[in-house]
């Protein structure tokens, strides 16, 4: 049985704002996210089952860093071109990397890059306010380039009214002197249309915290791989594959198992095309086309 130890990621040093706003309680669904990331935080909903052991994870990254070139952690960007679309949250502002990892789910990237900087363009890069305060069909033209415009604009200002009415400013930057990672979590996941894929994105790409996010890709693969049980779903299989994935590879794995889910067309196919993953299931005894066949239920997810 595995059970999660206490983050010992130094914290970055950014000043927080504080906040005397109350709290409104929660919704029923942000009630039932919240119980879900509280009943998984220590412990894998699936305690019994023993992949990926920490051989199996080594041994894929090092498939996957042979097939797509090795993967290293990059500071936020910072710069003014930086677009949070387009690097899935790799910015140092923490609602600007929630922003653009919401803007990058179901479209490709560069259909969500284009839809930031339209954003920046019609309301001032970072204007919060402005992007709050506007009419929701405002912020929907600015962002109907990167698909589902409609649902997406409504997540964005419905999350930027409740981050300042909880903090009284439009700012999570105490979030970086959060010690806990299971605290970032539960903060994010509070929001409305803030799922465990997205936080756990922020925690990832903006935090530079080791959390393993499960997107459409990584979810097909791991199920090919035999890494969760047939009747995971994609927020089971986060749960699990981060407490049992090594801290030192969640990174590289995560973007490597992305780079692959999105360019190898040989997994997808039971027995037709050539993917380094499937070799190594055949070289392990695994009946490959069963495991094509499993990955292939997988359905795209949002958040």
């Amino acid at each position: 049985m595995v059970k999660r130890k206490l983050s010992t990621t130094p914290p970055l040093s950014v000043k927080a704002e504080s906040s005397t706003a109350p709290v409104p309680p929660p919704s029923p669904q942000k009630a039932k996210k919240l119980k879900i990331q509280h009943d998984y935080a220590t412990e894998s909903p699936f305690p019994d089952f023993p992949h990926p052991t920490h051989a199996d994870a080594t041994r894929v990254h090092e498939l996957l860093t042979e097939a797509h070139g090795a993967r290293v952690r990059r500071t936020p960007d910072a710069s003014s071109s930086a677009n949070s679309a387009k690097t899935c949250g790799s910015v140092p502002n923490v609602i600007e990397s929630l922003i653009g990892i919401i803007l990058s789910q179901n479209t490709s990237g560069k259909n969500s890059s284009g839809a930031k900087r339209s954003l920046d363009s019609a309301f001032g890069r970072n204007n919060f306010a402005a992007i709050a305060d506007a009419p929701v069909s405002a912020v929907v033209d600015a962002i109907r380039s990167g698909g589902l415009a409609n649902k997406k604009a409504a997540t964005i200002q419905r999350v930027l009214r409740a981050i300042k009415e909880k903090h009284g400013a439009y700012s999570l930057q105490h979030l970086a002197d959060v010690r806990s990672d299971g605290e970032i979590m539960r903060e994010l996941m509070a929001y409305d249309g803030v799922g465990p894929k997205t936080a756990s994105c922020v925690l990832l790409f903006c935090l530079g915290r080791a959390s393993f996010a499960v997107d459409t890709h990584v979810f097909r693969l791991s199920k090919l791989l035999g890494w969760v049980p047939a009747r995971a779903d994609r927020v089971q299989t986060q749960a699990h594959l981060d407490l049992r994935i090594p801290d030192d590879l969640k990174y590289g794995l995560h973007v490597l198992m992305i780079q692959h889910g999105r360019t190898c067309t040989g997994c997808k196919t039971k027995g037709k095309g050539s993917c380094i993953l499937k070799a190594y299931l055949k070289e392990r005894g695994r009946d490959v086309d069963a495991a094509v066949e499993e990955a292939a239920t997988v359905k795209d997810e949002t958040t």
